[in-house]
């Protein structure tokens, strides 16, 4: 016998232990992202049967599903690879070819060309950001960004925007508003803005002042009541708001680049709201 078989028993080379699965705290983001993907897509199914109010209604829950995916996934650390890519494709559906369906079936149809080809910009060009933005995710040199500023409209924001002619049309009435004529150049113009290089606010770099913290959590409650009692009308005026803003957003990160380039702070404190 050899020493082998009389002595100690042979040791063999250690497994590597296998991963026991994917952490919960890495699913419960990813379901909140499928759960917008779903809301997005419900949309468009309730479009087909022609219930306007709940079409929209459902790109606003993919909207604020949106909101909390990511920071349900930072409180729980469960960032991961999968949960960027998957919330980049519940973007471009819910906020992209969601609404670009919705327009056609309410209003673009009626000019099946030129409907569905700004109805293809929308989808495309909200794609298009989102590919932009997964591209410069990692670059270290990012003017807007480093300044507290976004770059475009966000794909969220534009899907309200390119909505606004379907709000009015809910609280008013009037046939203007679903007008294809007015209906597509708006469309075209939305898509436009989300993959250009305006530079916008990023309510994320806002700083609130401590004397009106109380003031703006009265605003928040004020905002909240209004979208339950008169959804369109507030939904109407919001985007009425945004799209005033920004101008001043420009000037804004002009003022910062003037700055820059005379060798001043690179960063300018972003406008808080005052008492």
């Amino acid at each position: 016998m050899s020493e082998d078989q009389v002595g100690s028993p042979r040791r063999y080379p250690r497994l590597p232990r296998r991963p026991r699965g994917l952490p919960l705290r890495a699913v419960a983001p990813n379901a909140v992202t499928a759960l917008a993907l779903c809301s997005g897509l419900s949309g468009v199914r309730f479009a087909i049967g022609g219930e306007w109010e709940r079409a929209v209604a459902m790109i606003m829950v993919a909207g604020v599903l949106d909101g909390i995916d990511g920071r349900i996934a930072r409180l729980l650390r469960g960032e991961s690879r999968f949960g960027a890519e998957l919330d980049s494709l519940s973007d471009a559906i819910s906020f992209g070819v969601s609404p670009a369906l919705i327009l056609y079936l309410w209003s673009l149809s009626a000019l099946p060309r030129l409907g569905w080809m700004a109805s293809l910009v929308l989808a495309v060009f909200c794609a298009l950001r989102l590919a932009r933005f997964n591209a410069q995710i990692d670059e270290t040199e990012q003017p807007h960004k480093s300044a507290g500023y976004l770059t475009g409209v966000p794909a969220p924001v534009g899907a309200g925007l390119a909505l606004t002619p379907l709000f009015f049309w809910l609280w008013t009435d009037e046939p203007i508003f679903a007008s294809p004529y007015l209906v597509a150049p708006w469309t075209a113009f939305v898509a436009i803005l989300m993959v250009s290089s305006v530079a916008t606010f990023s309510w994320k770099s806002l700083r609130l002042r401590r004397n009106i913290r109380f003031e703006a959590l009265a605003g928040i409650v004020l905002l909240f009541a209004a979208l339950v009692v008169a959804p369109w009308h507030t939904l109407s005026a919001v985007s009425t708001i945004y799209l005033a803003l920004l101008p001043f957003s420009m000037a804004s990160y002009a003022r910062v680049r003037r700055l820059r380039a005379s060798g001043g702070s690179a960063r300018e404190p972003v406008p808080t709201p005052s008492a």
